[in-house]
């Protein structure tokens, strides 16, 4: 298996107008990765939307599901590849 990497970050960095946590540590950020798949860093909400998800949808033992901010989302649409 070919080694993982970050490519590149989607969007603005998570600091870019000032604001941040202490240390500027464990904030919101979306990284294309090597195999054109996408990391995402976020709130893990697992526990608590996992049972709340739509009955056609699940989520594995081995996925989580995060959740980041609307502004982050938003600032990385311009930086997602149409295909």
């Amino acid at each position: 298996m070919k080694e993982l990497t970050i490519v590149r970050r989607i969007g603005l960095h998570p600091h870019y107008e000032g604001t941040g946590s202490t240390g500027k540590r464990g904030c919101p950020d979306i990284f294309e990765l090597s195999n054109g798949q996408f990391a995402i860093v976020g709130i893990d909400k697992t526990a608590y939307l996992k049972d709340r998800l739509p009955s056609d949808a699940s989520c594995g033992d081995d996925e989580r599901i995060v959740i980041v901010d609307r502004h982050v989302l938003i600032n990385a649409k311009r930086d997602i590849p149409e295909s």
